[in-house]
């Protein structure tokens, strides 16, 4: 109840006072969990876009290092603090471990699932996802690959595979069906669009339906963020 509690406070904050966005393509949401919400990351904003406008808990996969005292203000250091703010050294550091005192503790409480870089430690990843998932609940993940390039028109990277596995686990676990839920977060139209659902096969050979199912939500997204108008502009273009 505490943890709930928190996500609820945490994304009405986002929406007073971050995203302030809302939700498009709602007829394509399911009435209940369980489900895997798949989003382009846009740094920061990905995450702060799903939560603020979805209407029901999510449960994020986060990067295990964020989830860790002694570990996250290095990360936060490189990846947010120097590479978003453009702090450098000695102020970058502090001001990574003074987020990090609070960061670290809210991502624990809200029941974030740590992904790991170490293979050997994916299972604990896919072990807490499918039990939450077995619970009816709602799986948030982006999975783009950071060290592929980011394309320019829909500053997004080609997504990595593994998680697609979650479908191929869930059907272990329970004889069911796994749904995949594109969203494409678009931060100039302040809209999180829902597309139609993927379904994991299967009864498809493992390695193929991984690529098929990442493949497909990956196209979802970039036609989502084209739009009808024809025109990504995920940041404000530039004038000329």
């Amino acid at each position: 109840m505490e943890a709930d509690l928190l996500y609820r406070t945490l994304a009405a904050g986002f929406q007073a006072f971050i995203w302030g966005g809302e939700v498009t393509g709602e007829e394509n949401l399911p009435e209940q969990g369980p489900a895997v919400l798949v989003a382009n990351h846009l740094e920061a904003l990905g995450p702060i876009a799903a939560i603020s406008c979805l209407p029901f808990r999510l449960y994020p996969w986060v990067v295990s290092d964020m989830m860790d005292a002694k570990l996250a203000p290095e990360y936060l250091r490189w990846d947010f603090v120097e590479r978003q703010l453009h702090l450098s050294m000695p102020l970058s550091l502090w001001v990574a471990k003074t987020i990090s005192k609070i960061s670290v503790p809210m991502l624990n409480r809200m029941g974030c699932i740590p992904v790991y870089p170490n293979p050997d430690q994916f299972h604990a990843t896919f072990d807490q996802s499918v039990n939450l998932l077995a619970q009816g609940r709602f799986v948030l993940i982006f999975p783009e690959d950071p060290t592929q390039p980011l394309d320019p028109q829909f500053e997004m990277s080609p997504f990595k595979k593994g998680f697609v596995r979650l479908g191929e686990f869930y059907f272990q676990h329970t004889g069911r069906l796994l749904r995949f839920y594109p969203l494409a977060v678009h931060a100039v139209r302040r809209t999180v669009q829902v597309g139609r659902p993927v379904t994991y096969n299967p009864y498809t050979p493992h390695i193929k339906e991984r690529i098929r199912v990442k493949r497909a939500l990956e196209n979802m997204i970039r036609e989502m963020l084209v739009g009808m108008d024809g025109n990504v502009y995920l940041r404000v273009p530039l004038s000329d």
